[in-house]
């Protein structure tokens, strides 16, 4: 059996922005074959019923998305470099100067983003970091007609980015939004579960929760958790509760962000979860974010939902930074308040 973070790491190796998951869903749906009951819906989310050791009278319903930030080709320029779109929430500033990868005619083309040179750049313009939509993929083409030849608009770009273990259990990488609360998903359902139980992965949370919407709709859960990571300030100059979060205390499970207010019954269960298990776990000290809750806890006549997060600094960027343990203590914690969810 895989480990959870040996999981992590080969999931953030794929590819997978928003409505381009077809990378991460292959893999998926190879590490489940013979576990579950799976069908692909029209959107490309999977769903996956893992029949346990005992049947509920409650629908439960565990969900990650595999889809990531990134970018897509809107225009190719004269000189053959290529205009984009962001495909998600991506501040710019995590964008200029990066690597990427363009997933063109004939397979992936390498790139940089980048924009007008500092030196063309009045005083002004160098106090302000450029819109995305102003910088520009070189892809090392010298014409329109060469990058014609080797891209089209409407291509996806990802980040480049290795994933890495630095210093004490700090793992770095980008797509960990939400990859991590994939690899959980992948290793509950290889351990096994007591209870009979529903995993989706699905697509497209990043550009409006619209995988979730479907997935909840056909599963029809009483009980929804959803794993996801969030962003953690835990870095100066921020304080107090301007931090939201923070690594290395544990995972994170919301009261209130702003798409859902979470059922206050799970809530309180899953911190009495945490503390039976000897596990730390933590709230948000600010109302910020959202995630697919925000779809699921309103499907058909509404679901009773809680979510698990992963505290992440620098999310929506190539170099998102978790800690081990808070991704251990996540998983232990989902597998217990699972089972607790069941018995009551």
């Amino acid at each position: 059996m895989i480990c959870v973070t040996d999981e992590l790491e080969k999931l953030c190796s794929l590819d997978g922005i928003s409505g381009d998951e077809g990378q991460v869903r292959e893999y998926i749906l190879s590490r489940i074959e013979g576990k579950a009951q799976v069908t692909v819906d029209p959107l490309g989310n999977v769903i996956a019923f893992v029949k346990g050791k005992k049947t509920s009278d409650k629908r439960v319903m565990i969900s990650a998305h595999m889809d990531e930030v990134g970018f897509v080709t809107t225009y190719i320029n004269d000189d053959g470099t290529l205009k984009i779109a962001p495909v998600g929430g991506i501040e710019p500033g995590a964008a200029f100067g990066k690597r990427v990868k363009v997933y063109g005619k004939g397979g992936c083309v390498n790139g940089v983003i980048g924009g007008r040179a500092i030196h063309n750049l009045s005083s002004a313009q160098r106090k302000e970091i450029p819109e995305i939509t102003s910088m520009c993929v070189d892809i090392g083409a010298d014409s329109s007609d060469e990058a014609k030849s080797l891209v089209s608009p409407g291509d996806s770009v990802c980040f480049v980015s290795q994933f890495c273990a630095f210093g004490d259990g700090f793992l770095k990488g980008k797509a960990i939004d939400d990859r991590a609360g994939c690899a959980i998903m992948l290793h509950l359902i290889d351990e096994g579960v007591e209870y009979d139980t529903w995993f989706t992965f699905v697509v497209q949370e990043e550009i409006g929760l619209r995988g979730s919407a479907c997935a909840a709709y056909t599963v029809e859960p009483d009980i929804a958790i959803v794993l996801e990571s969030t962003t953690a300030a835990d870095i100066p100059p921020a304080q107090g509760d301007s931090q939201v979060c923070r690594l290395q205390k544990g995972p994170v499970v919301s009261f209130m962000d702003r798409r859902t207010i979470y059922d206050k019954e799970l809530y309180r269960l899953a911190f009495e979860t945490a503390k039976d298990c000897m596990i730390p776990c933590q709230t948000k000290s600010l109302i910020a974010g959202g995630n697919d809750a925000g779809a699921i806890h309103v499907s058909r006549g509404g679901v009773r939902t809680a979510a698990i997060s992963l505290p992440c600094r620098y999310l929506h960027s190539p170099s998102c930074v978790i800690h081990r343990s808070d991704l251990e203590n996540a998983y232990i914690l989902l597998k217990n308040l699972l089972n607790r969810i069941y018995d009551k």
